[in-house]
């Protein structure tokens, strides 16, 4: 027997066996309570929402000088109970060896550690007022230790990883920190500080007031070696810790990045109607961050690269920048303010962050096109999985918080946006806004669900709703569109518009777009209001036959939209920059589809485009899809023959461009596809030279990216690019992260072998954003001959990797793995492993599913072509 089980019998329950349809998993019996079981599965999160109320942790951290060094803490949970027939479970996801000490109501307990909880007898409790302190080592898995600073990242169900409390959103409850670290660090917490002391032994402490009331996925703080910033901005004040040691980047950043802040705060103040409604609001800039950033109540988290752009930033890095922090500051109200009550509506708060970020953003970046901008954001990225084998809904069903990491990805991130939109056109932008409202005003401080916002909509609209959102929201996939026009004597006689599942079915999704009728001196927009699975578009009958019809022209319907034939002769028609984002998008899922146009025809259409394409947003549009033509859908035959062409036709693009922007996208397109000698020269030439091409702004982090493209191209002077390259780079965390990719650069392939290797210990991955960039190199397209042999132990890794990493390092995970291949033999890997676990988690799965569609795509698309 191990020692769980032995502390299992000795309080008296006693293991059984489930098997929960994909895993076998440990539960133990208790009479008719709830039953123990890893994770927190909704049975007990209900059961506990019902009897627990309010509920405050004091909590303390002795945080050492070493990244080795234990932290040890403790805390004080109060609560009041309205009963107390079973046992109660507080979660710790940790070793028993972690707790020291239990002391319930004033009485020592002996502690009793089980399947991931610490068991309160029911004895020891009393109805009403309950106090449990608790002595433990804090969990490691989600402090995120460096050398010289650490943070918390809790989001979903990280905060039993770091100390015992009820982990689920709808137990909201009031957090008391207490730190103590090393005299020379800096932290920042959710809630204001009290006080602050010097100890002895170079040690301080940092005491802070009552948080509000969150959620225990939003306790946060940061701690470690920061420069501090306070400003006072519309009224507000913020403090901003960072560790950027560029002058000329500081200098260029930290006047946007408070004024985006600012400017965030008022546009939601306004929008709802409810001030900014949280003690204090400050933010920490950290390197190579997970995320873009995470909304802590009163210190968001955000990537130090997204915040500190430099003289070289593109327009739309710009925008990007702006986006993000509009993104966060909107969480405040959509997420922190009202939580949901589970995760399975985690989107909701997203979804309506994001549509926040798009509004704001499109006041605070005065030359944006709100339109524009939101197309191309979005819809790439939700075709991107919509199309896919393992398509998910927005809102999905879960089981146990131990999956919500898995629920996010691109539908609940830019699929939910447009659905948003949608509705918004359909109820009317300002009975939107009253229902928004109403919503945060209703539920203020507390949780709701998707059921609970959608009872107010109903009150404020005649539109059947329910059977809206079961198509939209609760359902997978997206609609095929068709389409026959007749005409008579140059006349159009009959405009008819077809709906369909994709996947055959026969679903409607009920949505508004235009349909463009595309003359040679006009363009006549018409609106289609697609309810019914076959529409005749009346408006179109009797107009003169047009050069082409362009669909969903203004960029707000949703599916796979017919392309004309004619359109690929003649985009330069198109004056509207919307119109032409929706070509290029309709145009390459039409080629992904096999529909219409064929890799090599689109690539030709995009090389010659590159020149006329003007608008900075399209532009990165269209040499992405060019690189993805490039290096994932033509072979790796017909890419040889074709690589001295695209790299001359970009190279002129370049040459010609008046914008710097565009100029500098050119150029990082051109880095991108490199392959002949003479291209590989050229860029050797800029980066030894530090000689930027003309019109062309590059930095520190352009010349370290060369390099890393030069390396991987084994290069005859790689290992002195590299070398070099390492001594330029002036910022310790930054040379750090160099240090760590360079095995996945190597020529050598034992090398290469020994990093993918290490990356089974989890220690090894603890810098997730590096893993992953190492990971896209190790996986390189030039690299996938000798690489190809990772395949299968990386989805063996996967499982624990969705239980070790935070909640986007599984789908990175894959999609750095996966991304670049493109052979049959590559395809066969996935599809034998998925068929050796047939019982395997279904949104791990799915995952799989989504990453490797570009695979099975490439190979489909391949042999179409032979």
């Amino acid at each position: 027997m191990n020692s769980l089980r032995y502390r299992a019998l000795a309080a008296g329950f006693a293991f059984v066996t489930v098997f929960s349809g994909y895993s076998c998993t440990n539960k133990i019996s208790t009479s008719g309570h709830v039953p123990i079981e890893t994770g927190v599965s909704r049975q007990l999160a209900q059961h506990r929402k019902q009897q627990i109320s309010q509920l405050q942790y004091d909590i303390k951290f002795i945080i050492p000088e070493t990244k080795a060094g234990a932290i040890q803490a403790s805390e004080t949970i109060t609560f009041s109970l309205l009963s107390h027939n079973q046992p109660l479970q507080l979660d710790f996801k940790e070793q028993s060896e972690n707790l020291h000490k239990v002391v319930v109501n004033g009485q020592d307990l002996p502690i009793q550690h089980i399947q991931e909880h610490l068991l309160i007898p029911a004895a020891s409790l009393q109805t009403s007022n309950n106090t449990i302190e608790i002595d433990f080592t804090a969990g490691n898995l989600s402090l995120n230790r460096s050398d010289d600073f650490l943070y918390t990242l809790l989001v979903p169900d990280r905060a039993r990883t770091v100390f015992p409390c009820f982990d689920q959103p709808d137990l909201k409850a009031v957090f008391k920190l207490a730190l103590t670290v090393p005299q020379n660090w800096k932290a920042i917490a959710n809630a204001p500080l009290q006080d602050s002391t010097v100890l002895v032994q170079g040690k301080k402490s940092y005491q802070y007031l009552p948080s509000d009331t969150i959620s225990t996925y939003l306790f946060a703080f940061a701690a470690g070696k920061f420069d501090k910033i306070q400003r006072q901005v519309k009224g507000q004040t913020m403090q901003f810790l960072h560790r950027e040691t560029d002058e000329a980047k500081i200098d260029q950043s930290i006047d946007p990045i408070f004024k985006l802040h600012g400017n965030a705060l008022k546009f939601m103040a306004e929008y709802t109607q409810i001030p900014y409604p949280f003690q204090k609001f400050d933010f920490v800039a950290i390197p190579d961050f997970q995320y873009n950033g995470m909304e802590h109540v009163g210190a968001i988290q955000y990537k130090a690269a997204s915040l500190f752009l430099d003289e070289g930033a593109t327009q739309d890095q710009k925008i990007a920048r702006s986006s993000l922090i509009a993104h966060e500051t909107a969480h405040m109200w959509f997420g922190d303010l009202v939580t949901m009550e589970w995760f399975n509506d985690v989107w909701m708060k997203e979804v309506f962050a994001n549509f926040m970020a798009d509004k704001i953003t499109q006041q605070a970046m005065a030359d944006s096109n709100y339109d524009l901008k939101f197309l191309i954001d979005h819809f790439p990225a939700a075709y991107s999985v919509d199309r896919t084998q393992g398509a998910n809904p927005i809102r999905q069903e879960l089981a146990n918080l131990q999956d919500a990491g898995t629920l996010y990805g691109n539908i609940i991130y830019h699929k939910a946006p447009i659905v948003m939109r949608q509705l918004e056109r359909l109820m009317g932008e300002e009975n939107f806004r009253k229902v928004l409202q109403e919503y945060l005003k209703t539920y203020a401080h507390g949780n709701a669900t998707w059921p609970d916002l959608i009872r107010i909509m109903d009150a404020h609209t005649p539109a059947d709703l329910a059977l809206w959102s079961e198509v939209w929201v609760s359902e997978p996939g997206r609609p095929l569109f068709d389409y026959e026009m007749r005409t008579e004597a140059g006349t159009i006689s009959a405009f008819q518009i077809t709906q369909r599942g994709e996947d055959g079915s026969d679903r409607l999704w009920p949505q508004l777009f235009e349909v463009a009728l595309v003359y040679p001196d006009r363009i006549e927009e018409l609106t289609v209001n697609m309810v019914k699975a076959q529409v005749l578009l009346q408006e179109a009958i009797g107009k003169p036959q047009p050069l082409y019809v362009l669909f969903n022209s203004t960029g707000q319907g949703y599916g796979l939209f017919p392309v004309d034939g004619h359109i690929q002769h003649d985009l330069t028609q198109l004056q509207n920059p919307v119109m032409r984002a929706s070509a290029y998008i309709n145009l390459y899922e039409n080629m992904l589809s096999q529909r219409l146009v064929k890799p090599d025809q689109l690539l030709q259409i995009y090389l010659n485009g590159l020149t006329q394409e003007t608008e900075e947003l399209n532009l990165k549009l269209l040499t992405g899809q060019l690189e993805n033509i490039f290096w994932k859908w033509t072979t790796s035959a017909k890419r040889l023959e074709l690589a001295k062409q695209v790299e001359d036709k970009v190279w002129e693009a370049l040459q010609k461009a008046k914008a710097g922007n565009n100029k500098k996208l050119l150029f990082n397109t051109y880095r991108s596809i490199a392959m002949s000698s003479q291209a590989q020269d050229r860029l050797y030439h800029v980066w030894a030279k530090e000689q930027e091409p003309a019109g062309v702004k590059l930095t520190e982090d352009d010349y370290t990216t060369i390099a890393l493209a030069l390396a991987v191209r084994d290069h005859k002077r790689a290992e002195e690019i590299l070398a070099s390259q390492m001594q330029r780079i002036s910022n310790p965390d930054r040379q750090k992260r160099l240090q760590f990719i360079l095995p996945a650069l190597a020529a050598d392939k034992q090398q290469r072998d020994a990093f993918f290797m290490s990356l089974k210990d989890p220690k090894n991955r603890d810098r997730e954003a590096w893993v992953v960039t190492a990971l896209q190199y190790l996986h390189h397209p030039l690299r996938t001959p000798s690489s190809q042999k990772y395949l299968k132990e990386s989805l063996n890794l996967l499982e624990e990797i969705q239980l070790t990493g935070d909640i986007f390092f599984p789908q990175n995970w894959l999609g750095a793995t996966f991304s670049s291949y493109q052979s049959p033999e590559a395809a066969q890997v996935v599809r034998q492993f998925l068929a050796e676990h047939p019982h395997y988690n279904p949104k791990l799965r799915a995952k799989i599913l989504q990453a490797a569609d570009g695979l099975f795509r490439a190979v489909s698309l391949h042999e179409s072509q032979l």
